[in-house]
């Protein structure tokens, strides 16, 4: 079999910037960085030295004793992966002693490992299978009849992987991968000599263990002792292809590796700019979905959403589509259908489903989950910074020394980006440890784990960031603190004077809103402190910051605070918002927002809407068009009667379920486009059956601006890509679309959109990926943004002055309810419930704090009822102190709960973005799933059945 794996040098490369030292190996000379290991040094100029406990991924350990060499002029010999060359050193690899070395330590690992090659499912991917032929080895002098290790019990319990301590070498990279890389330290060697062996956590099986599952110890693994179950199953890929998961914003590149058309294993690549070789649970083993024998792969359509589904041919769906829609328009205006555009699809498709509703349907009833996610985030660097995205890559945390976190869970929702800010803030080769402050109601991992503890946890109450964000920046004027030379030269001075004077206001100080945020505010002051002067300073964000009635003012708060301390424009400061889904970035740069075209620039603009209606030959609507809340308003006014749903479940993701189900069930043709039959689905006319990213070429744009290619790894099982979907359904409605490639599709982006004027696929091939603006300015992308000077021109501060929000407790609702992910779930589970992620969170639970449950007679597991003014639903109790008394947490991935049903249609006062995170609740004994649960639940079990009989 052809090695398809990635060249691995064996040691971590050195900074180019650094001296170049030159050095002979076996006779040739080379130069190579300073401090450059032996073993990096040879691979990098052919030279392969035997090795087993050595890779590129990790930090030198020298404990396999197989690279050994000699260098002229010093004794002994030592391990190449831990020597750093030096100059005019003489290094041979290859001598008579060496190889005698080599075979007798390949030896004893060989005589202590099962001799199955032949039928072991590692056979052809294995290194120490590898190594021991580099060696020569054809014997082992030694028997097999002493005590030994190949009895050892296999631990099958991960869904995923399995590890067989039997063939395991006790090399200990799988140790220091959950230690260096992902950061959990999971995984441990116990015992010593002869006794020694893996242990996950306190020597539990994988799955009771505090292991996550990210893949990187199998990843690490020489052996086939850890090993995934898919290749035990499929048998070892033969080929691979490099593509983009479509799970979070991190935007992970992985290598589908395949065995002829069959997807085996999804493995992070090495070069990847944005994971840098690592992975999560969602991403390298919750592919499933994909073949999963619920996924629909044929066209429905029925008159009646109270009519069973009837299958259908594609070009009877689409004609279907395109006549209802028209049909619709001409009763009730052009206005009176719109469409939905997902941050799932790529930025291609979405780009053609803005494109549908404003040439194809004539007005701007465009919107997305963007919107519901993260638009206080566009609204408020727009404003205040002129660009509407984060300011720096993901590299740039490793420069940061102070590191604060509002309103984020990454160890949860972006786990690959959380190791890497995991490995900042734990001391390293005697650099400190970057120091943290989380303001969060919850107490998230990052607040305390393994080798990591937050300076400072501001637990303020839901509702009161911006009360939060202003105390902190009276503290910083107030103390002198703010870099006044700084702001003179990148900001408007005048409006940072009239900003300065509204924080310095008594009532704004910690002392003064203590009570308000519940906040100390002595901690707030010495946490305000140590971002102004602690270093570099980089602020992330997340949904707990957007997700609010006043959600643009916080954002346009933190912006403020990164210009008042000068931390923005160079490596480890900026204002980095952590991105939900795959592509929100990119749903919101391809022009999903009914106000605004591709770029961000508003459909009034006479000079932007002149450029597109030249590009697509017809007149555009200069009035924008409806956003989701305002298209189910007028349907059940009876003024919008049509919808395309593209890769969105808008009833279980959008706030106040109630209303939602009401607008769809008003209106007279629902199309929904996607993989399997969600919620929004119940009230659908038309379905038509999407791609998974696996069967499509695109692109996505992950919370950094990385623009990533997504390459078809296998052909779309339902017969047509996304893009080709919306094309049809173009061309049905009198569109000459003629695209044959996504390809083409980008190229007219990049026409019409200046922040991506640079990008095509070729580039992109090139250069593996590149961060917009990539124009003529920045040919190659711009990792960093506002360097010299802001996009705007002098940044804006912005007074934000706390409003409550309208929500309020009393007696009847007495809690606050706010919301997240969970690590093994994805939003609304329709990909991740599909998969073995439910081993870990079968089900949503309620976190109450111990005080509030032992006031209401509940305990742990108990069946509870979560009511709020919009609703009512049941879940069992998590009793636990990581939420503070008064507040209570729920995650939303299971429909079964439905927590939609709860969250009211509060929103952001500039966006509309829903706040989820603020809701009024009461909680209590519950005999169990409410009637409607149940009833869904019978409903779910039906469809299933179907679905499986239909298959079989």
């Amino acid at each position: 079999m052809a090695w398809i794996g990635e060249l691995d040098l064996g040691t971590r490369p050195m900074p180019a910037t650094g001296p170049m030292v030159a050095l002979t190996i076996d006779g040739q000379s080379i130069e190579v960085p300073e401090g450059t290991s032996i073993m990096r040094a040879a691979a990098l100029m052919g030279t392969s030295i035997p090795k087993l406990c050595a890779t590129d991924m990790l930090e030198s350990f020298g404990s396999c004793r197989l690279c050994l060499v000699e260098i002229d002029g010093r004794p002994g010999y030592p391990a190449s992966c831990t020597t750093p060359v030096a100059p005019g050193m003489i290094v041979r690899t290859q001598t008579e002693k060496l190889s005698t070395l080599r075979k007798g330590v390949m030896e004893l690992y060989i005589s202590d490992h099962p001799l199955d090659c032949l039928t072991c499912s590692a056979n052809g991917d294995c290194e120490l299978q590898d190594q021991a032929g580099a060696v020569g080895l054809r014997e082992v002098r030694y028997g097999y009849e002493g005590a030994n290790h190949l009895v050892a019990d296999k631990d099958e319990s991960n869904p995923y992987f399995t590890f067989d301590s039997a063939k395991c070498i006790v090399c200990s990279r799988c140790v220091r991968a959950c230690d260096e890389v992902q950061g959990t330290i999971a995984l441990t060697v116990d015992g010593r000599g002869f006794e020694s062996h893996i242990a996950a956590s306190q020597d539990e099986d994988f799955l009771s263990s505090e292991c996550v599952s990210c893949g990187a110890c199998v990843q690490a693994c020489p052996t086939s002792a850890l090993i995934e179950k898919s290749v035990i199953e499929k048998g070892t890929p033969d080929r691979a292809i490099v593509t983009t998961c479509a799970y979070c914003g991190v935007g992970c590149t992985f290598r589908a590796e395949m065995r002829g058309d069959e997807l085996v294993r999804m493995v992070p690549w090495k070069d990847g700019k944005a994971n840098r070789g690592h992975s999560c649970v969602k991403g390298r083993f919750a592919w499933g979905y994909a073949n999963h024998r619920e996924r629909i792969l044929n066209p429905m359509i029925r008159a009646s959403v109270d009519d069973p589904w009837r299958e259908v041919s594609w070009d009877e769906a689409i004609a279907h589509t395109a006549s209802e829609f028209r049909r619709i328009q001409a009763k009730y205006g052009k206005r009176s259908i719109g469409g939905i555009t997902s941050s799932r699809c790529t930025n291609e498709e979405t780009f053609l489903v803005q494109k549908l509703i404003r040439q194809g349907f004539g007005n701007n009833n465009v919107d997305t989950c963007a919107r519901v996610c993260h638009s206080p985030t566009g609204y408020g660097l727009k404003t205040t910074f002129g660009t509407s995205a984060g300011t720096q890559d993901f590299d740039s945390v490793m420069q940061a020394d102070v590191i604060l976190l509002i309103g984020a869970n990454p160890t949860d929702a972006h786990p690959v980006f959380a190791s890497r800010m995991k490995r900042r803030l734990r001391p390293q080769n005697g650099k400190p440890g970057a120091r943290l402050i989380v303001i969060d109601p919850r107490s998230i991992d990052l607040v305390r784990s393994p080798h990591v503890e937050a300076q400072h946890h501001l637990p303020l109450k839901p509702g009161t960031n911006v009360a939060a964000l202003t105390a902190m920046a009276h503290v910083i004027v107030g103390e002198g603190l703010a870099n006044e030379a700084w702001i003179r030269e990148r900001c408007d001075w005048d409006e940072y004077q009239d900003w300065a004077a509204f924080v310095s206001e008594p009532h704004r100080s910690p002392e003064a809103t203590e009570a308000l945020t519940g906040v100390p505010a002595a901690t707030l002051r010495a946490a305000a402190r140590l971002y102004a002067t602690g270093g570099n300073a980089a602020i992330y964000y997340g949904l707990g910051v957007t997700e609010h009635s006043q959600g643009s003012s916080t954002v346009m708060a933190i912006a403020n605070l990164a210009m008042a301390t000068g931390n923005i424009g160079r490596e480890g400061t900026g204002v980095n918002p952590l991105r939900g889904q795959n592509n929100v970035q990119g749903a919101c740069d391809m022009g999903s927002f009914p106000h605004e075209y591709s770029g961000y620039r508003h459909v009034s603009d006479s000079a932007t809407r002149a450029l597109f209606e030249t590009a697509w030959g017809v007149p555009l609507d200069s009035e924008p068009g409806l956003r989701i809340p305002n298209m189910l308003d007028a349907a059940t006014d009876g003024s919008f009667m049509g919808l395309f749903v593209q890769g969105e479940d808008i009833l279980q993701s959008d706030p106040n379920t109630h209303h939602v189900a009401a607008g769809l069930a008003a209106m007279e043709c629902v199309v929904v486009q996607d993989l399997f039959l969600n919620e929004t689905a119940n009230y659908a006319h038309v379905f038509l059956p999407g791609s998974t990213f696996l069967e499509k070429d695109g692109t996505f744009t992950n919370a950094e601006r990385r623009i990533q290619r997504v390459r078809k790894v296998m052909a779309p099982l339902n017969g047509q890509a996304d893009w080709e979907i919306v094309q049809l359904v173009a061309r049905a409605m009198g569109l000459d679309w003629s695209y044959t490639h996504p390809s083409e599709i980008m190229d007219e982006i990049a026409r019409l959109t200046p922040s991506f004027a640079g990008v095509s696929y070729a580039l992109l091939d090139e250069q593996g990926s590149v961060q917009w603006p990539a124009n003529e300015k920045a040919p190659l992308g711009t990792p960093m943004m506002h360097i010299d000077g802001f996009a705007r021109g002098k940044g804006k501060f912005v007074v934000t002055d706390y409003v409550a929000t309208d929500e309020k407790t009393g007696p009847r609702y007495p809690l606050l309810l706010t919301t997240g992910r969970i690590l093994s779930q994805y939003n609304v589970g329709a990909q991740t419930r599909r998969t073995d992620n439910v081993a870990w969170h079968p089900e949503d639970l309620l976190e109450i704090h111990p005080l509030d449950a032992e006031n209401r007679g509940i305990k742990d597991g108990d069946w509870v009822y979560l009511r709020s003014r919009a609703g009512e639903t049941t879940l069992r109790a998590a009793v636990t102190e990581r939420v503070a008394p008064g507040v209570v947490y729920t995650t939303f991935h299971h429909p079964t709960t439905q927590a939609n049903v709860i969250t009211t249609d509060y929103s952001d006062w500039a966006t509309n973005c829903p706040e989820y995170k603020v809701t009024a609740v009461q909680i209590g004994l519950s005999n169990g799933p409410s009637d409607w649960q149940e009833d869904y639940a019978e409903q779910a079990r039906h469809s299933r059945r179907i679905l499986v009989e239909a298959a079989e």
